[in-house]
């Protein structure tokens, strides 16, 4: 990714922090009941449903098994961001595509994104993005409290009269959320010490090793945009040969190539690698399900990951609510 692309973005956000309290406050004098709220990836959508309760109706555009890395804002996406009342979007370039996007609607919608308001000091810039920080904060669910916290701030700036509402709805949500991150420290734990590591398609999981404390290593880099060379996945045949690492995942909104490419490398190398499970990284599960909440992507992931590298985790999750486990 270019040093011109990572300038243009934070030139956009700054551009929109300027412009933003004048629309919210004009956007609040005419608000509808509910009013309507447009975001772009599921985990966002997925707080601010939480947030604003029954006096928004929330619509995502980047839906199950979709890479937001990847995705270019069609027409009808645009015509849905300005049909809104407000816009939340994740931010830290993670819709870095969509940037042309967003700041069309900046013109005249308020626009906000979620991790905005987090504190620099909290964020992981990895070496090979140098100037940039990764963007996928939700991995950590105290992380992701802060979002939803953030939302809650918002909403209450933009809605006055309900602001009690969205501080009261958010306390309730960030308890869960406390109840999620204390289940996942909980049943990583349980794995043996020299299994936590963590193979992926892609870099997405740094806050979640971080958080868990795990060992985390993906093929691509940070950004999917990134190719995964030969040297890449011989380095991590190696690694799984060496440590005797038993499983590796595969992410819902990354193809599966690269990772398949690294059990049958490793036995070759006489050392069986499975795959232990499909893992939501930059998508949620299907709309309607309980994988398809941001609870219940993190607390799949936790119980899939525990289970697959050899620790202790309910079947079914955190609170019984899980499908049955997800093997490719």
């Amino acid at each position: 990714m270019s040093r011109r692309f990572v300038f243009l973005t934070a030139i956009f956000g700054a551009w929109l922090a300027l412009d933003r309290p004048a629309l919210a406050q004009s956007a609040a004098k005419a608000l509808p009941n509910p009013y309507h709220v447009t975001c772009t990836v599921g985990m966002v959508a997925d707080i601010v449903r939480q947030v604003a309760g029954d006096h928004a109706i929330v619509e995502g555009i980047i839906g199950e098994g979709v890479d937001p890395h990847l995705y270019q804002a069609t027409r009808s996406d645009v015509a849905k961001l300005l049909a809104a009342d407000i816009v939340f979007y994740s931010g830290l370039m993670l819709e870095g595509k969509m940037s042309d996007a967003l700041i069309k609607v900046g013109r005249k919608r308020p626009v906000y994104a979620v991790t905005e308001l987090i504190d620099e000091s909290l964020l992981l810039e990895p070496p090979e993005f140098q100037g940039h920080y990764d963007p996928h904060l939700w991995m950590d669910a105290s992380l992701w409290k802060k979002g939803a916290e953030m939302v809650a701030k918002t909403l209450g700036e933009f809605d006055p009269l309900n602001a009690a509402t969205y501080r009261s709805n958010f306390d309730r949500y960030g308890k869960e959320l406390d109840r999620l991150h204390e289940y996942a420290k909980r049943t990583i734990a349980t794995t043996p010490e020299g299994h936590r590591v963590l193979v992926t398609a892609h870099d997405a999981f740094n806050y979640f090793a971080r958080a868990y404390k795990l060992e985390v290593k993906g093929i691509q880099g940070i950004s999917t945009e990134s190719e995964a060379g030969i040297a890449d996945i011989n380095r991590l045949v190696n690694l799984l040969v060496d440590r005797r690492i038993k499983a590796v995942f595969v992410e819902s909104s990354v193809s599966d190539k690269n990772v398949r490419a690294l059990c049958e490398g490793a036995a070759s190398k006489g050392h069986q690698v499975v795959i232990g499970g499909r893992l939501f990284s930059d998508a949620m599960g299907k709309q309607g399900t309980y994988e398809g909440t941001y609870i219940g992507m993190i607390d799949h992931n936790v119980t899939t990951i525990a289970r697959a590298l050899g620790g202790s985790a309910p079947p079914r999750g955190m609170d019984g609510k899980l499908a049955e486990a997800d093997k490719p």
